[in-house]
């Protein structure tokens, strides 16, 4: 069914706002799947925070216009599912990495994220990025280790002095 102006321009709008906000994109081919494994894709997508859209390239390619994402303009051919993540920069990759590990059908095309176009090859690194908690969690484990590492040697001071009357204790006990 066609699309009329209005609608035209109301879905190059959507895409642009998320497109503004967004951390990351994916460009994956989705020629072969099923109706039923893109609604599977869409949920799964859904629940990661990945906004996912199949839009026409030439409306996309409107719609990333201005945005970090318009390095991918020239790469919008053929039938392309785009996936933005909303919510750290991995999370489109994963959902997309792991979707296509179970099917062949869904192929990359397009990985960009601030502002630079990837390869394909480059998903795999950008679904092992960190999401915002392990990125925490991993600084704080950074910024706890030195304090961690100081309390333990200013406690092994009474330690060691305890161990050495103890071992001059038990030395005098037994010559005696």
């Amino acid at each position: 069914m066609a699309l009329n102006l209005e609608q035209k321009k109301s879905i190059v709008a959507e895409v642009a706002e998320v497109a503004a906000s967004a951390y990351s994109a994916i460009g994956a081919e989705y020629n072969g799947l099923t109706a039923a494994q893109m609604t599977e894709l869409r949920a799964k997508a859904r629940e990661s925070g990945v906004y996912l859209r199949v839009v026409k390239n030439t409306l996309a390619r409107r719609a990333v216009e201005g945005t970090e994402f318009e390095c991918m303009q020239e790469g919008m051919v053929g039938p392309l599912v785009l996936a933005f993540s909303m919510e750290d920069p991995g999370a489109a990759a994963r959902v997309v990495k792991d979707f296509a590990k179970a099917n062949d059908a869904l192929t990359v095309k397009l990985v960009s994220i601030s502002g630079q176009l990837l390869g394909a090859g480059e998903l795999e690194r950008l679904a092992s990025l960190p999401t915002k908690d392990q990125a925490i969690s991993m600084l704080m484990a950074l910024m706890k280790a030195p304090v961690e590492k100081l309390t333990r040697t200013i406690n092994e001071v009474p330690g060691k002095l305890v161990r050495t009357v103890a071992a001059i204790r038990d030395q005098k006990q037994s010559a005696a």
